[in-house]
């Protein structure tokens, strides 16, 4: 884009920052205090939820597989079987299952023979 005079391109100038505050403040409209209002301390707050935000997501990945393992531990000792000799048995029969727990193990249920088999040769 060109600009002619001086002012036109000032005036640009001043709405790209303009759009960035408001941008910025936008995030930041929930938070307490100044943070929400002073753009200085808004910028801090808002990269600092974002980055909780990515580690977040990490952790809730890690606490999913954690519940996942603990509730086939429950259900495979209420068979009589320890988890290792489960898993080891689901994976011969299909292999995909430990890699995509819950859809898997979902279909898997729907079907019931696929799991009730894992179960038999565990037995």
């Amino acid at each position: 884009m060109v600009f002619l005079t001086t002012r036109l391109w000032l005036r640009n100038r001043l709405t790209d920052r303009y759009c960035r505050v408001r941008e910025v403040l936008k995030h930041a409209q929930h938070f307490r205090g100044r943070k929400n209002r002073c753009y200085r301390l808004a910028v801090r707050a808002v990269t600092r939820a974002f980055v909780k935000c990515t580690q977040a997501r990490r952790l809730k990945k890690r606490n999913l597989r954690t519940l996942w393992t603990n509730r086939i531990t429950a259900a495979s000792q209420e068979h009589g079987l320890q988890y290792p000799a489960f898993i080891v048995n689901l994976i011969k029969i299909h292999p995909t299952a430990v890699a995509e727990p819950e859809e898997e193990l979902e279909g898997l249920r729907t079907k019931g023979s696929g799991l009730n088999r894992a179960v038999m040769l565990c037995v």
